[in-house]
């Protein structure tokens, strides 16, 4: 497993369905079903970003429930995974985070339905990681996506994952899981 993969969920910058820059709510799946794809994939941390305070303070109780309180007797399995979870305000907190945890700044990473120019590939980035010469970071965008300026600041682009048909808009856990196995998975 790697020891230097570190993952992000970001609620803004993200696009809504008429391509204007929005921050999206929090949702209760995605905390959960992500934070249980990290733990069997050893993401060492799993992000997720909101910069709106009462999504936050959601995001806090859910995990304060399932780590700390009844939630945390009742499945103890679930509380395993959600240790790995941090909240964070701003995406500059998490690179921080990942600096001070790792002791280099990450190279960051970011997924997209759509293709870009110059995207790496699976197998390539799986070499990268494995390698464990710098942490790595690997955006997931809500919502439509995150914007084409946040997708372009990034150091690497990965490529779509993609269906046999055209239709191309998986879940953020659905991809997830599958970028997660095509890098990590045996």
């Amino acid at each position: 497993m790697p020891e230097n993969l570190y993952i992000a969920l970001l609620h803004y910058p993200v696009y809504n369905k008429n391509k204007q820059i929005t921050a999206t709510a929090i949702f209760n799946y995605d905390i959960h079903d992500i934070s249980r794809i990290s733990k069997t994939y050893g993401v060492k941390k799993f992000f997720i970003v909101q910069p709106i305070q009462k999504q936050l303070e959601l995001g806090k109780k859910i995990l304060y429930h399932w780590i700390f309180d009844w939630g945390s007797t009742y499945n103890p399995r679930r509380k395993e995974a959600l240790t790995g979870v941090v909240l964070k305000e701003k995406f500059d907190d998490v690179v921080l985070d990942i600096e001070s945890d790792y002791g280099k700044k990450p190279i960051i990473v970011v997924t997209d339905a759509k293709a870009y120019p110059n995207s790496i590939g699976y197998e390539e980035l799986k070499e990268k990681i494995y390698s464990k010469d710098n942490p790595y970071l690997i955006v997931f965008g809500t919502g439509w996506g995150l914007t084409e300026e946040f997708v372009n600041s990034a150091d690497l682009i990965l490529k779509p994952v993609y269906g046999e048909g055209s239709y191309n808009h998986l879940s953020v856990r659905s991809a997830a899981a599958i970028i997660l196995d095509r890098l990590c998975g045996r």
